[in-house]
């Protein structure tokens, strides 16, 4: 997609990074969820204080994917012992990778996806992981296209709602 940049995120994006958390994270999910879950899980998880503390985070990074100057998606990657379950110093964890709905099909998410592969070749990674929720084919799907098969499984919790999580590996 022409235009189409990568922008580290700083402490200074806060107000920008949970706008687009919290739209991107409503657009994915809100149909399939409770209001009261979504609400929830958007008044913790993606609070100012949360997303400042994991801003701050010295092993974990955050991208946004630019059209022109217009944020349209963001990538989150945790290393080391920021990572939410495998802590491994040798994997890398992509914890979100969200567009927004109307640039679905545009192959956002895979430009996203690949600033993450060369992340973690950076790092000297040995395998990415990551965990999406089992009723979410279409993530699936595109993470199965792009080499990742199932190890195990977690669970995520949505408010009060305890949902699955598949977890995904590819070996590097």
């Amino acid at each position: 997609m022409e235009h189409l940049t990568i922008k580290n995120v700083i402490p200074a994006d806060l107000d920008l990074l949970q706008q687009i958390s919290k739209q991107t994270f409503t657009e994915t999910f809100a149909r399939n969820n409770s209001t009261d879950s979504i609400n929830k899980y958007l008044s913790t998880a993606l609070s100012a204080e949360k997303l400042n503390t994991e801003l701050n985070e010295k092993d974990s990074t955050f991208y946004f994917a630019m059209l022109q100057d217009q944020i349209i998606g963001y990538l989150k990657l945790n290393f080391g012992n920021a990572q939410t379950d495998v802590k491994e110093s040798n994997g890398v964890e992509i914890e979100r990778i969200y567009v927004l709905a109307e640039y679905h099909g545009l192959k956002v998410g895979q430009f996203l996806y690949e600033k993450a592969m060369e992340a973690a070749a950076q790092k000297g990674a040995d395998y990415v992981w990551l965990g999406v929720w089992e009723k979410n084919p279409r993530a699936i799907r595109f993470y199965e296209k792009n080499g990742f098969i199932q190890f195990n499984q977690h669970s995520f919790y949505l408010g009060d709602e305890e949902q699955t999580d598949i977890m995904m590996k590819k070996t590097l």
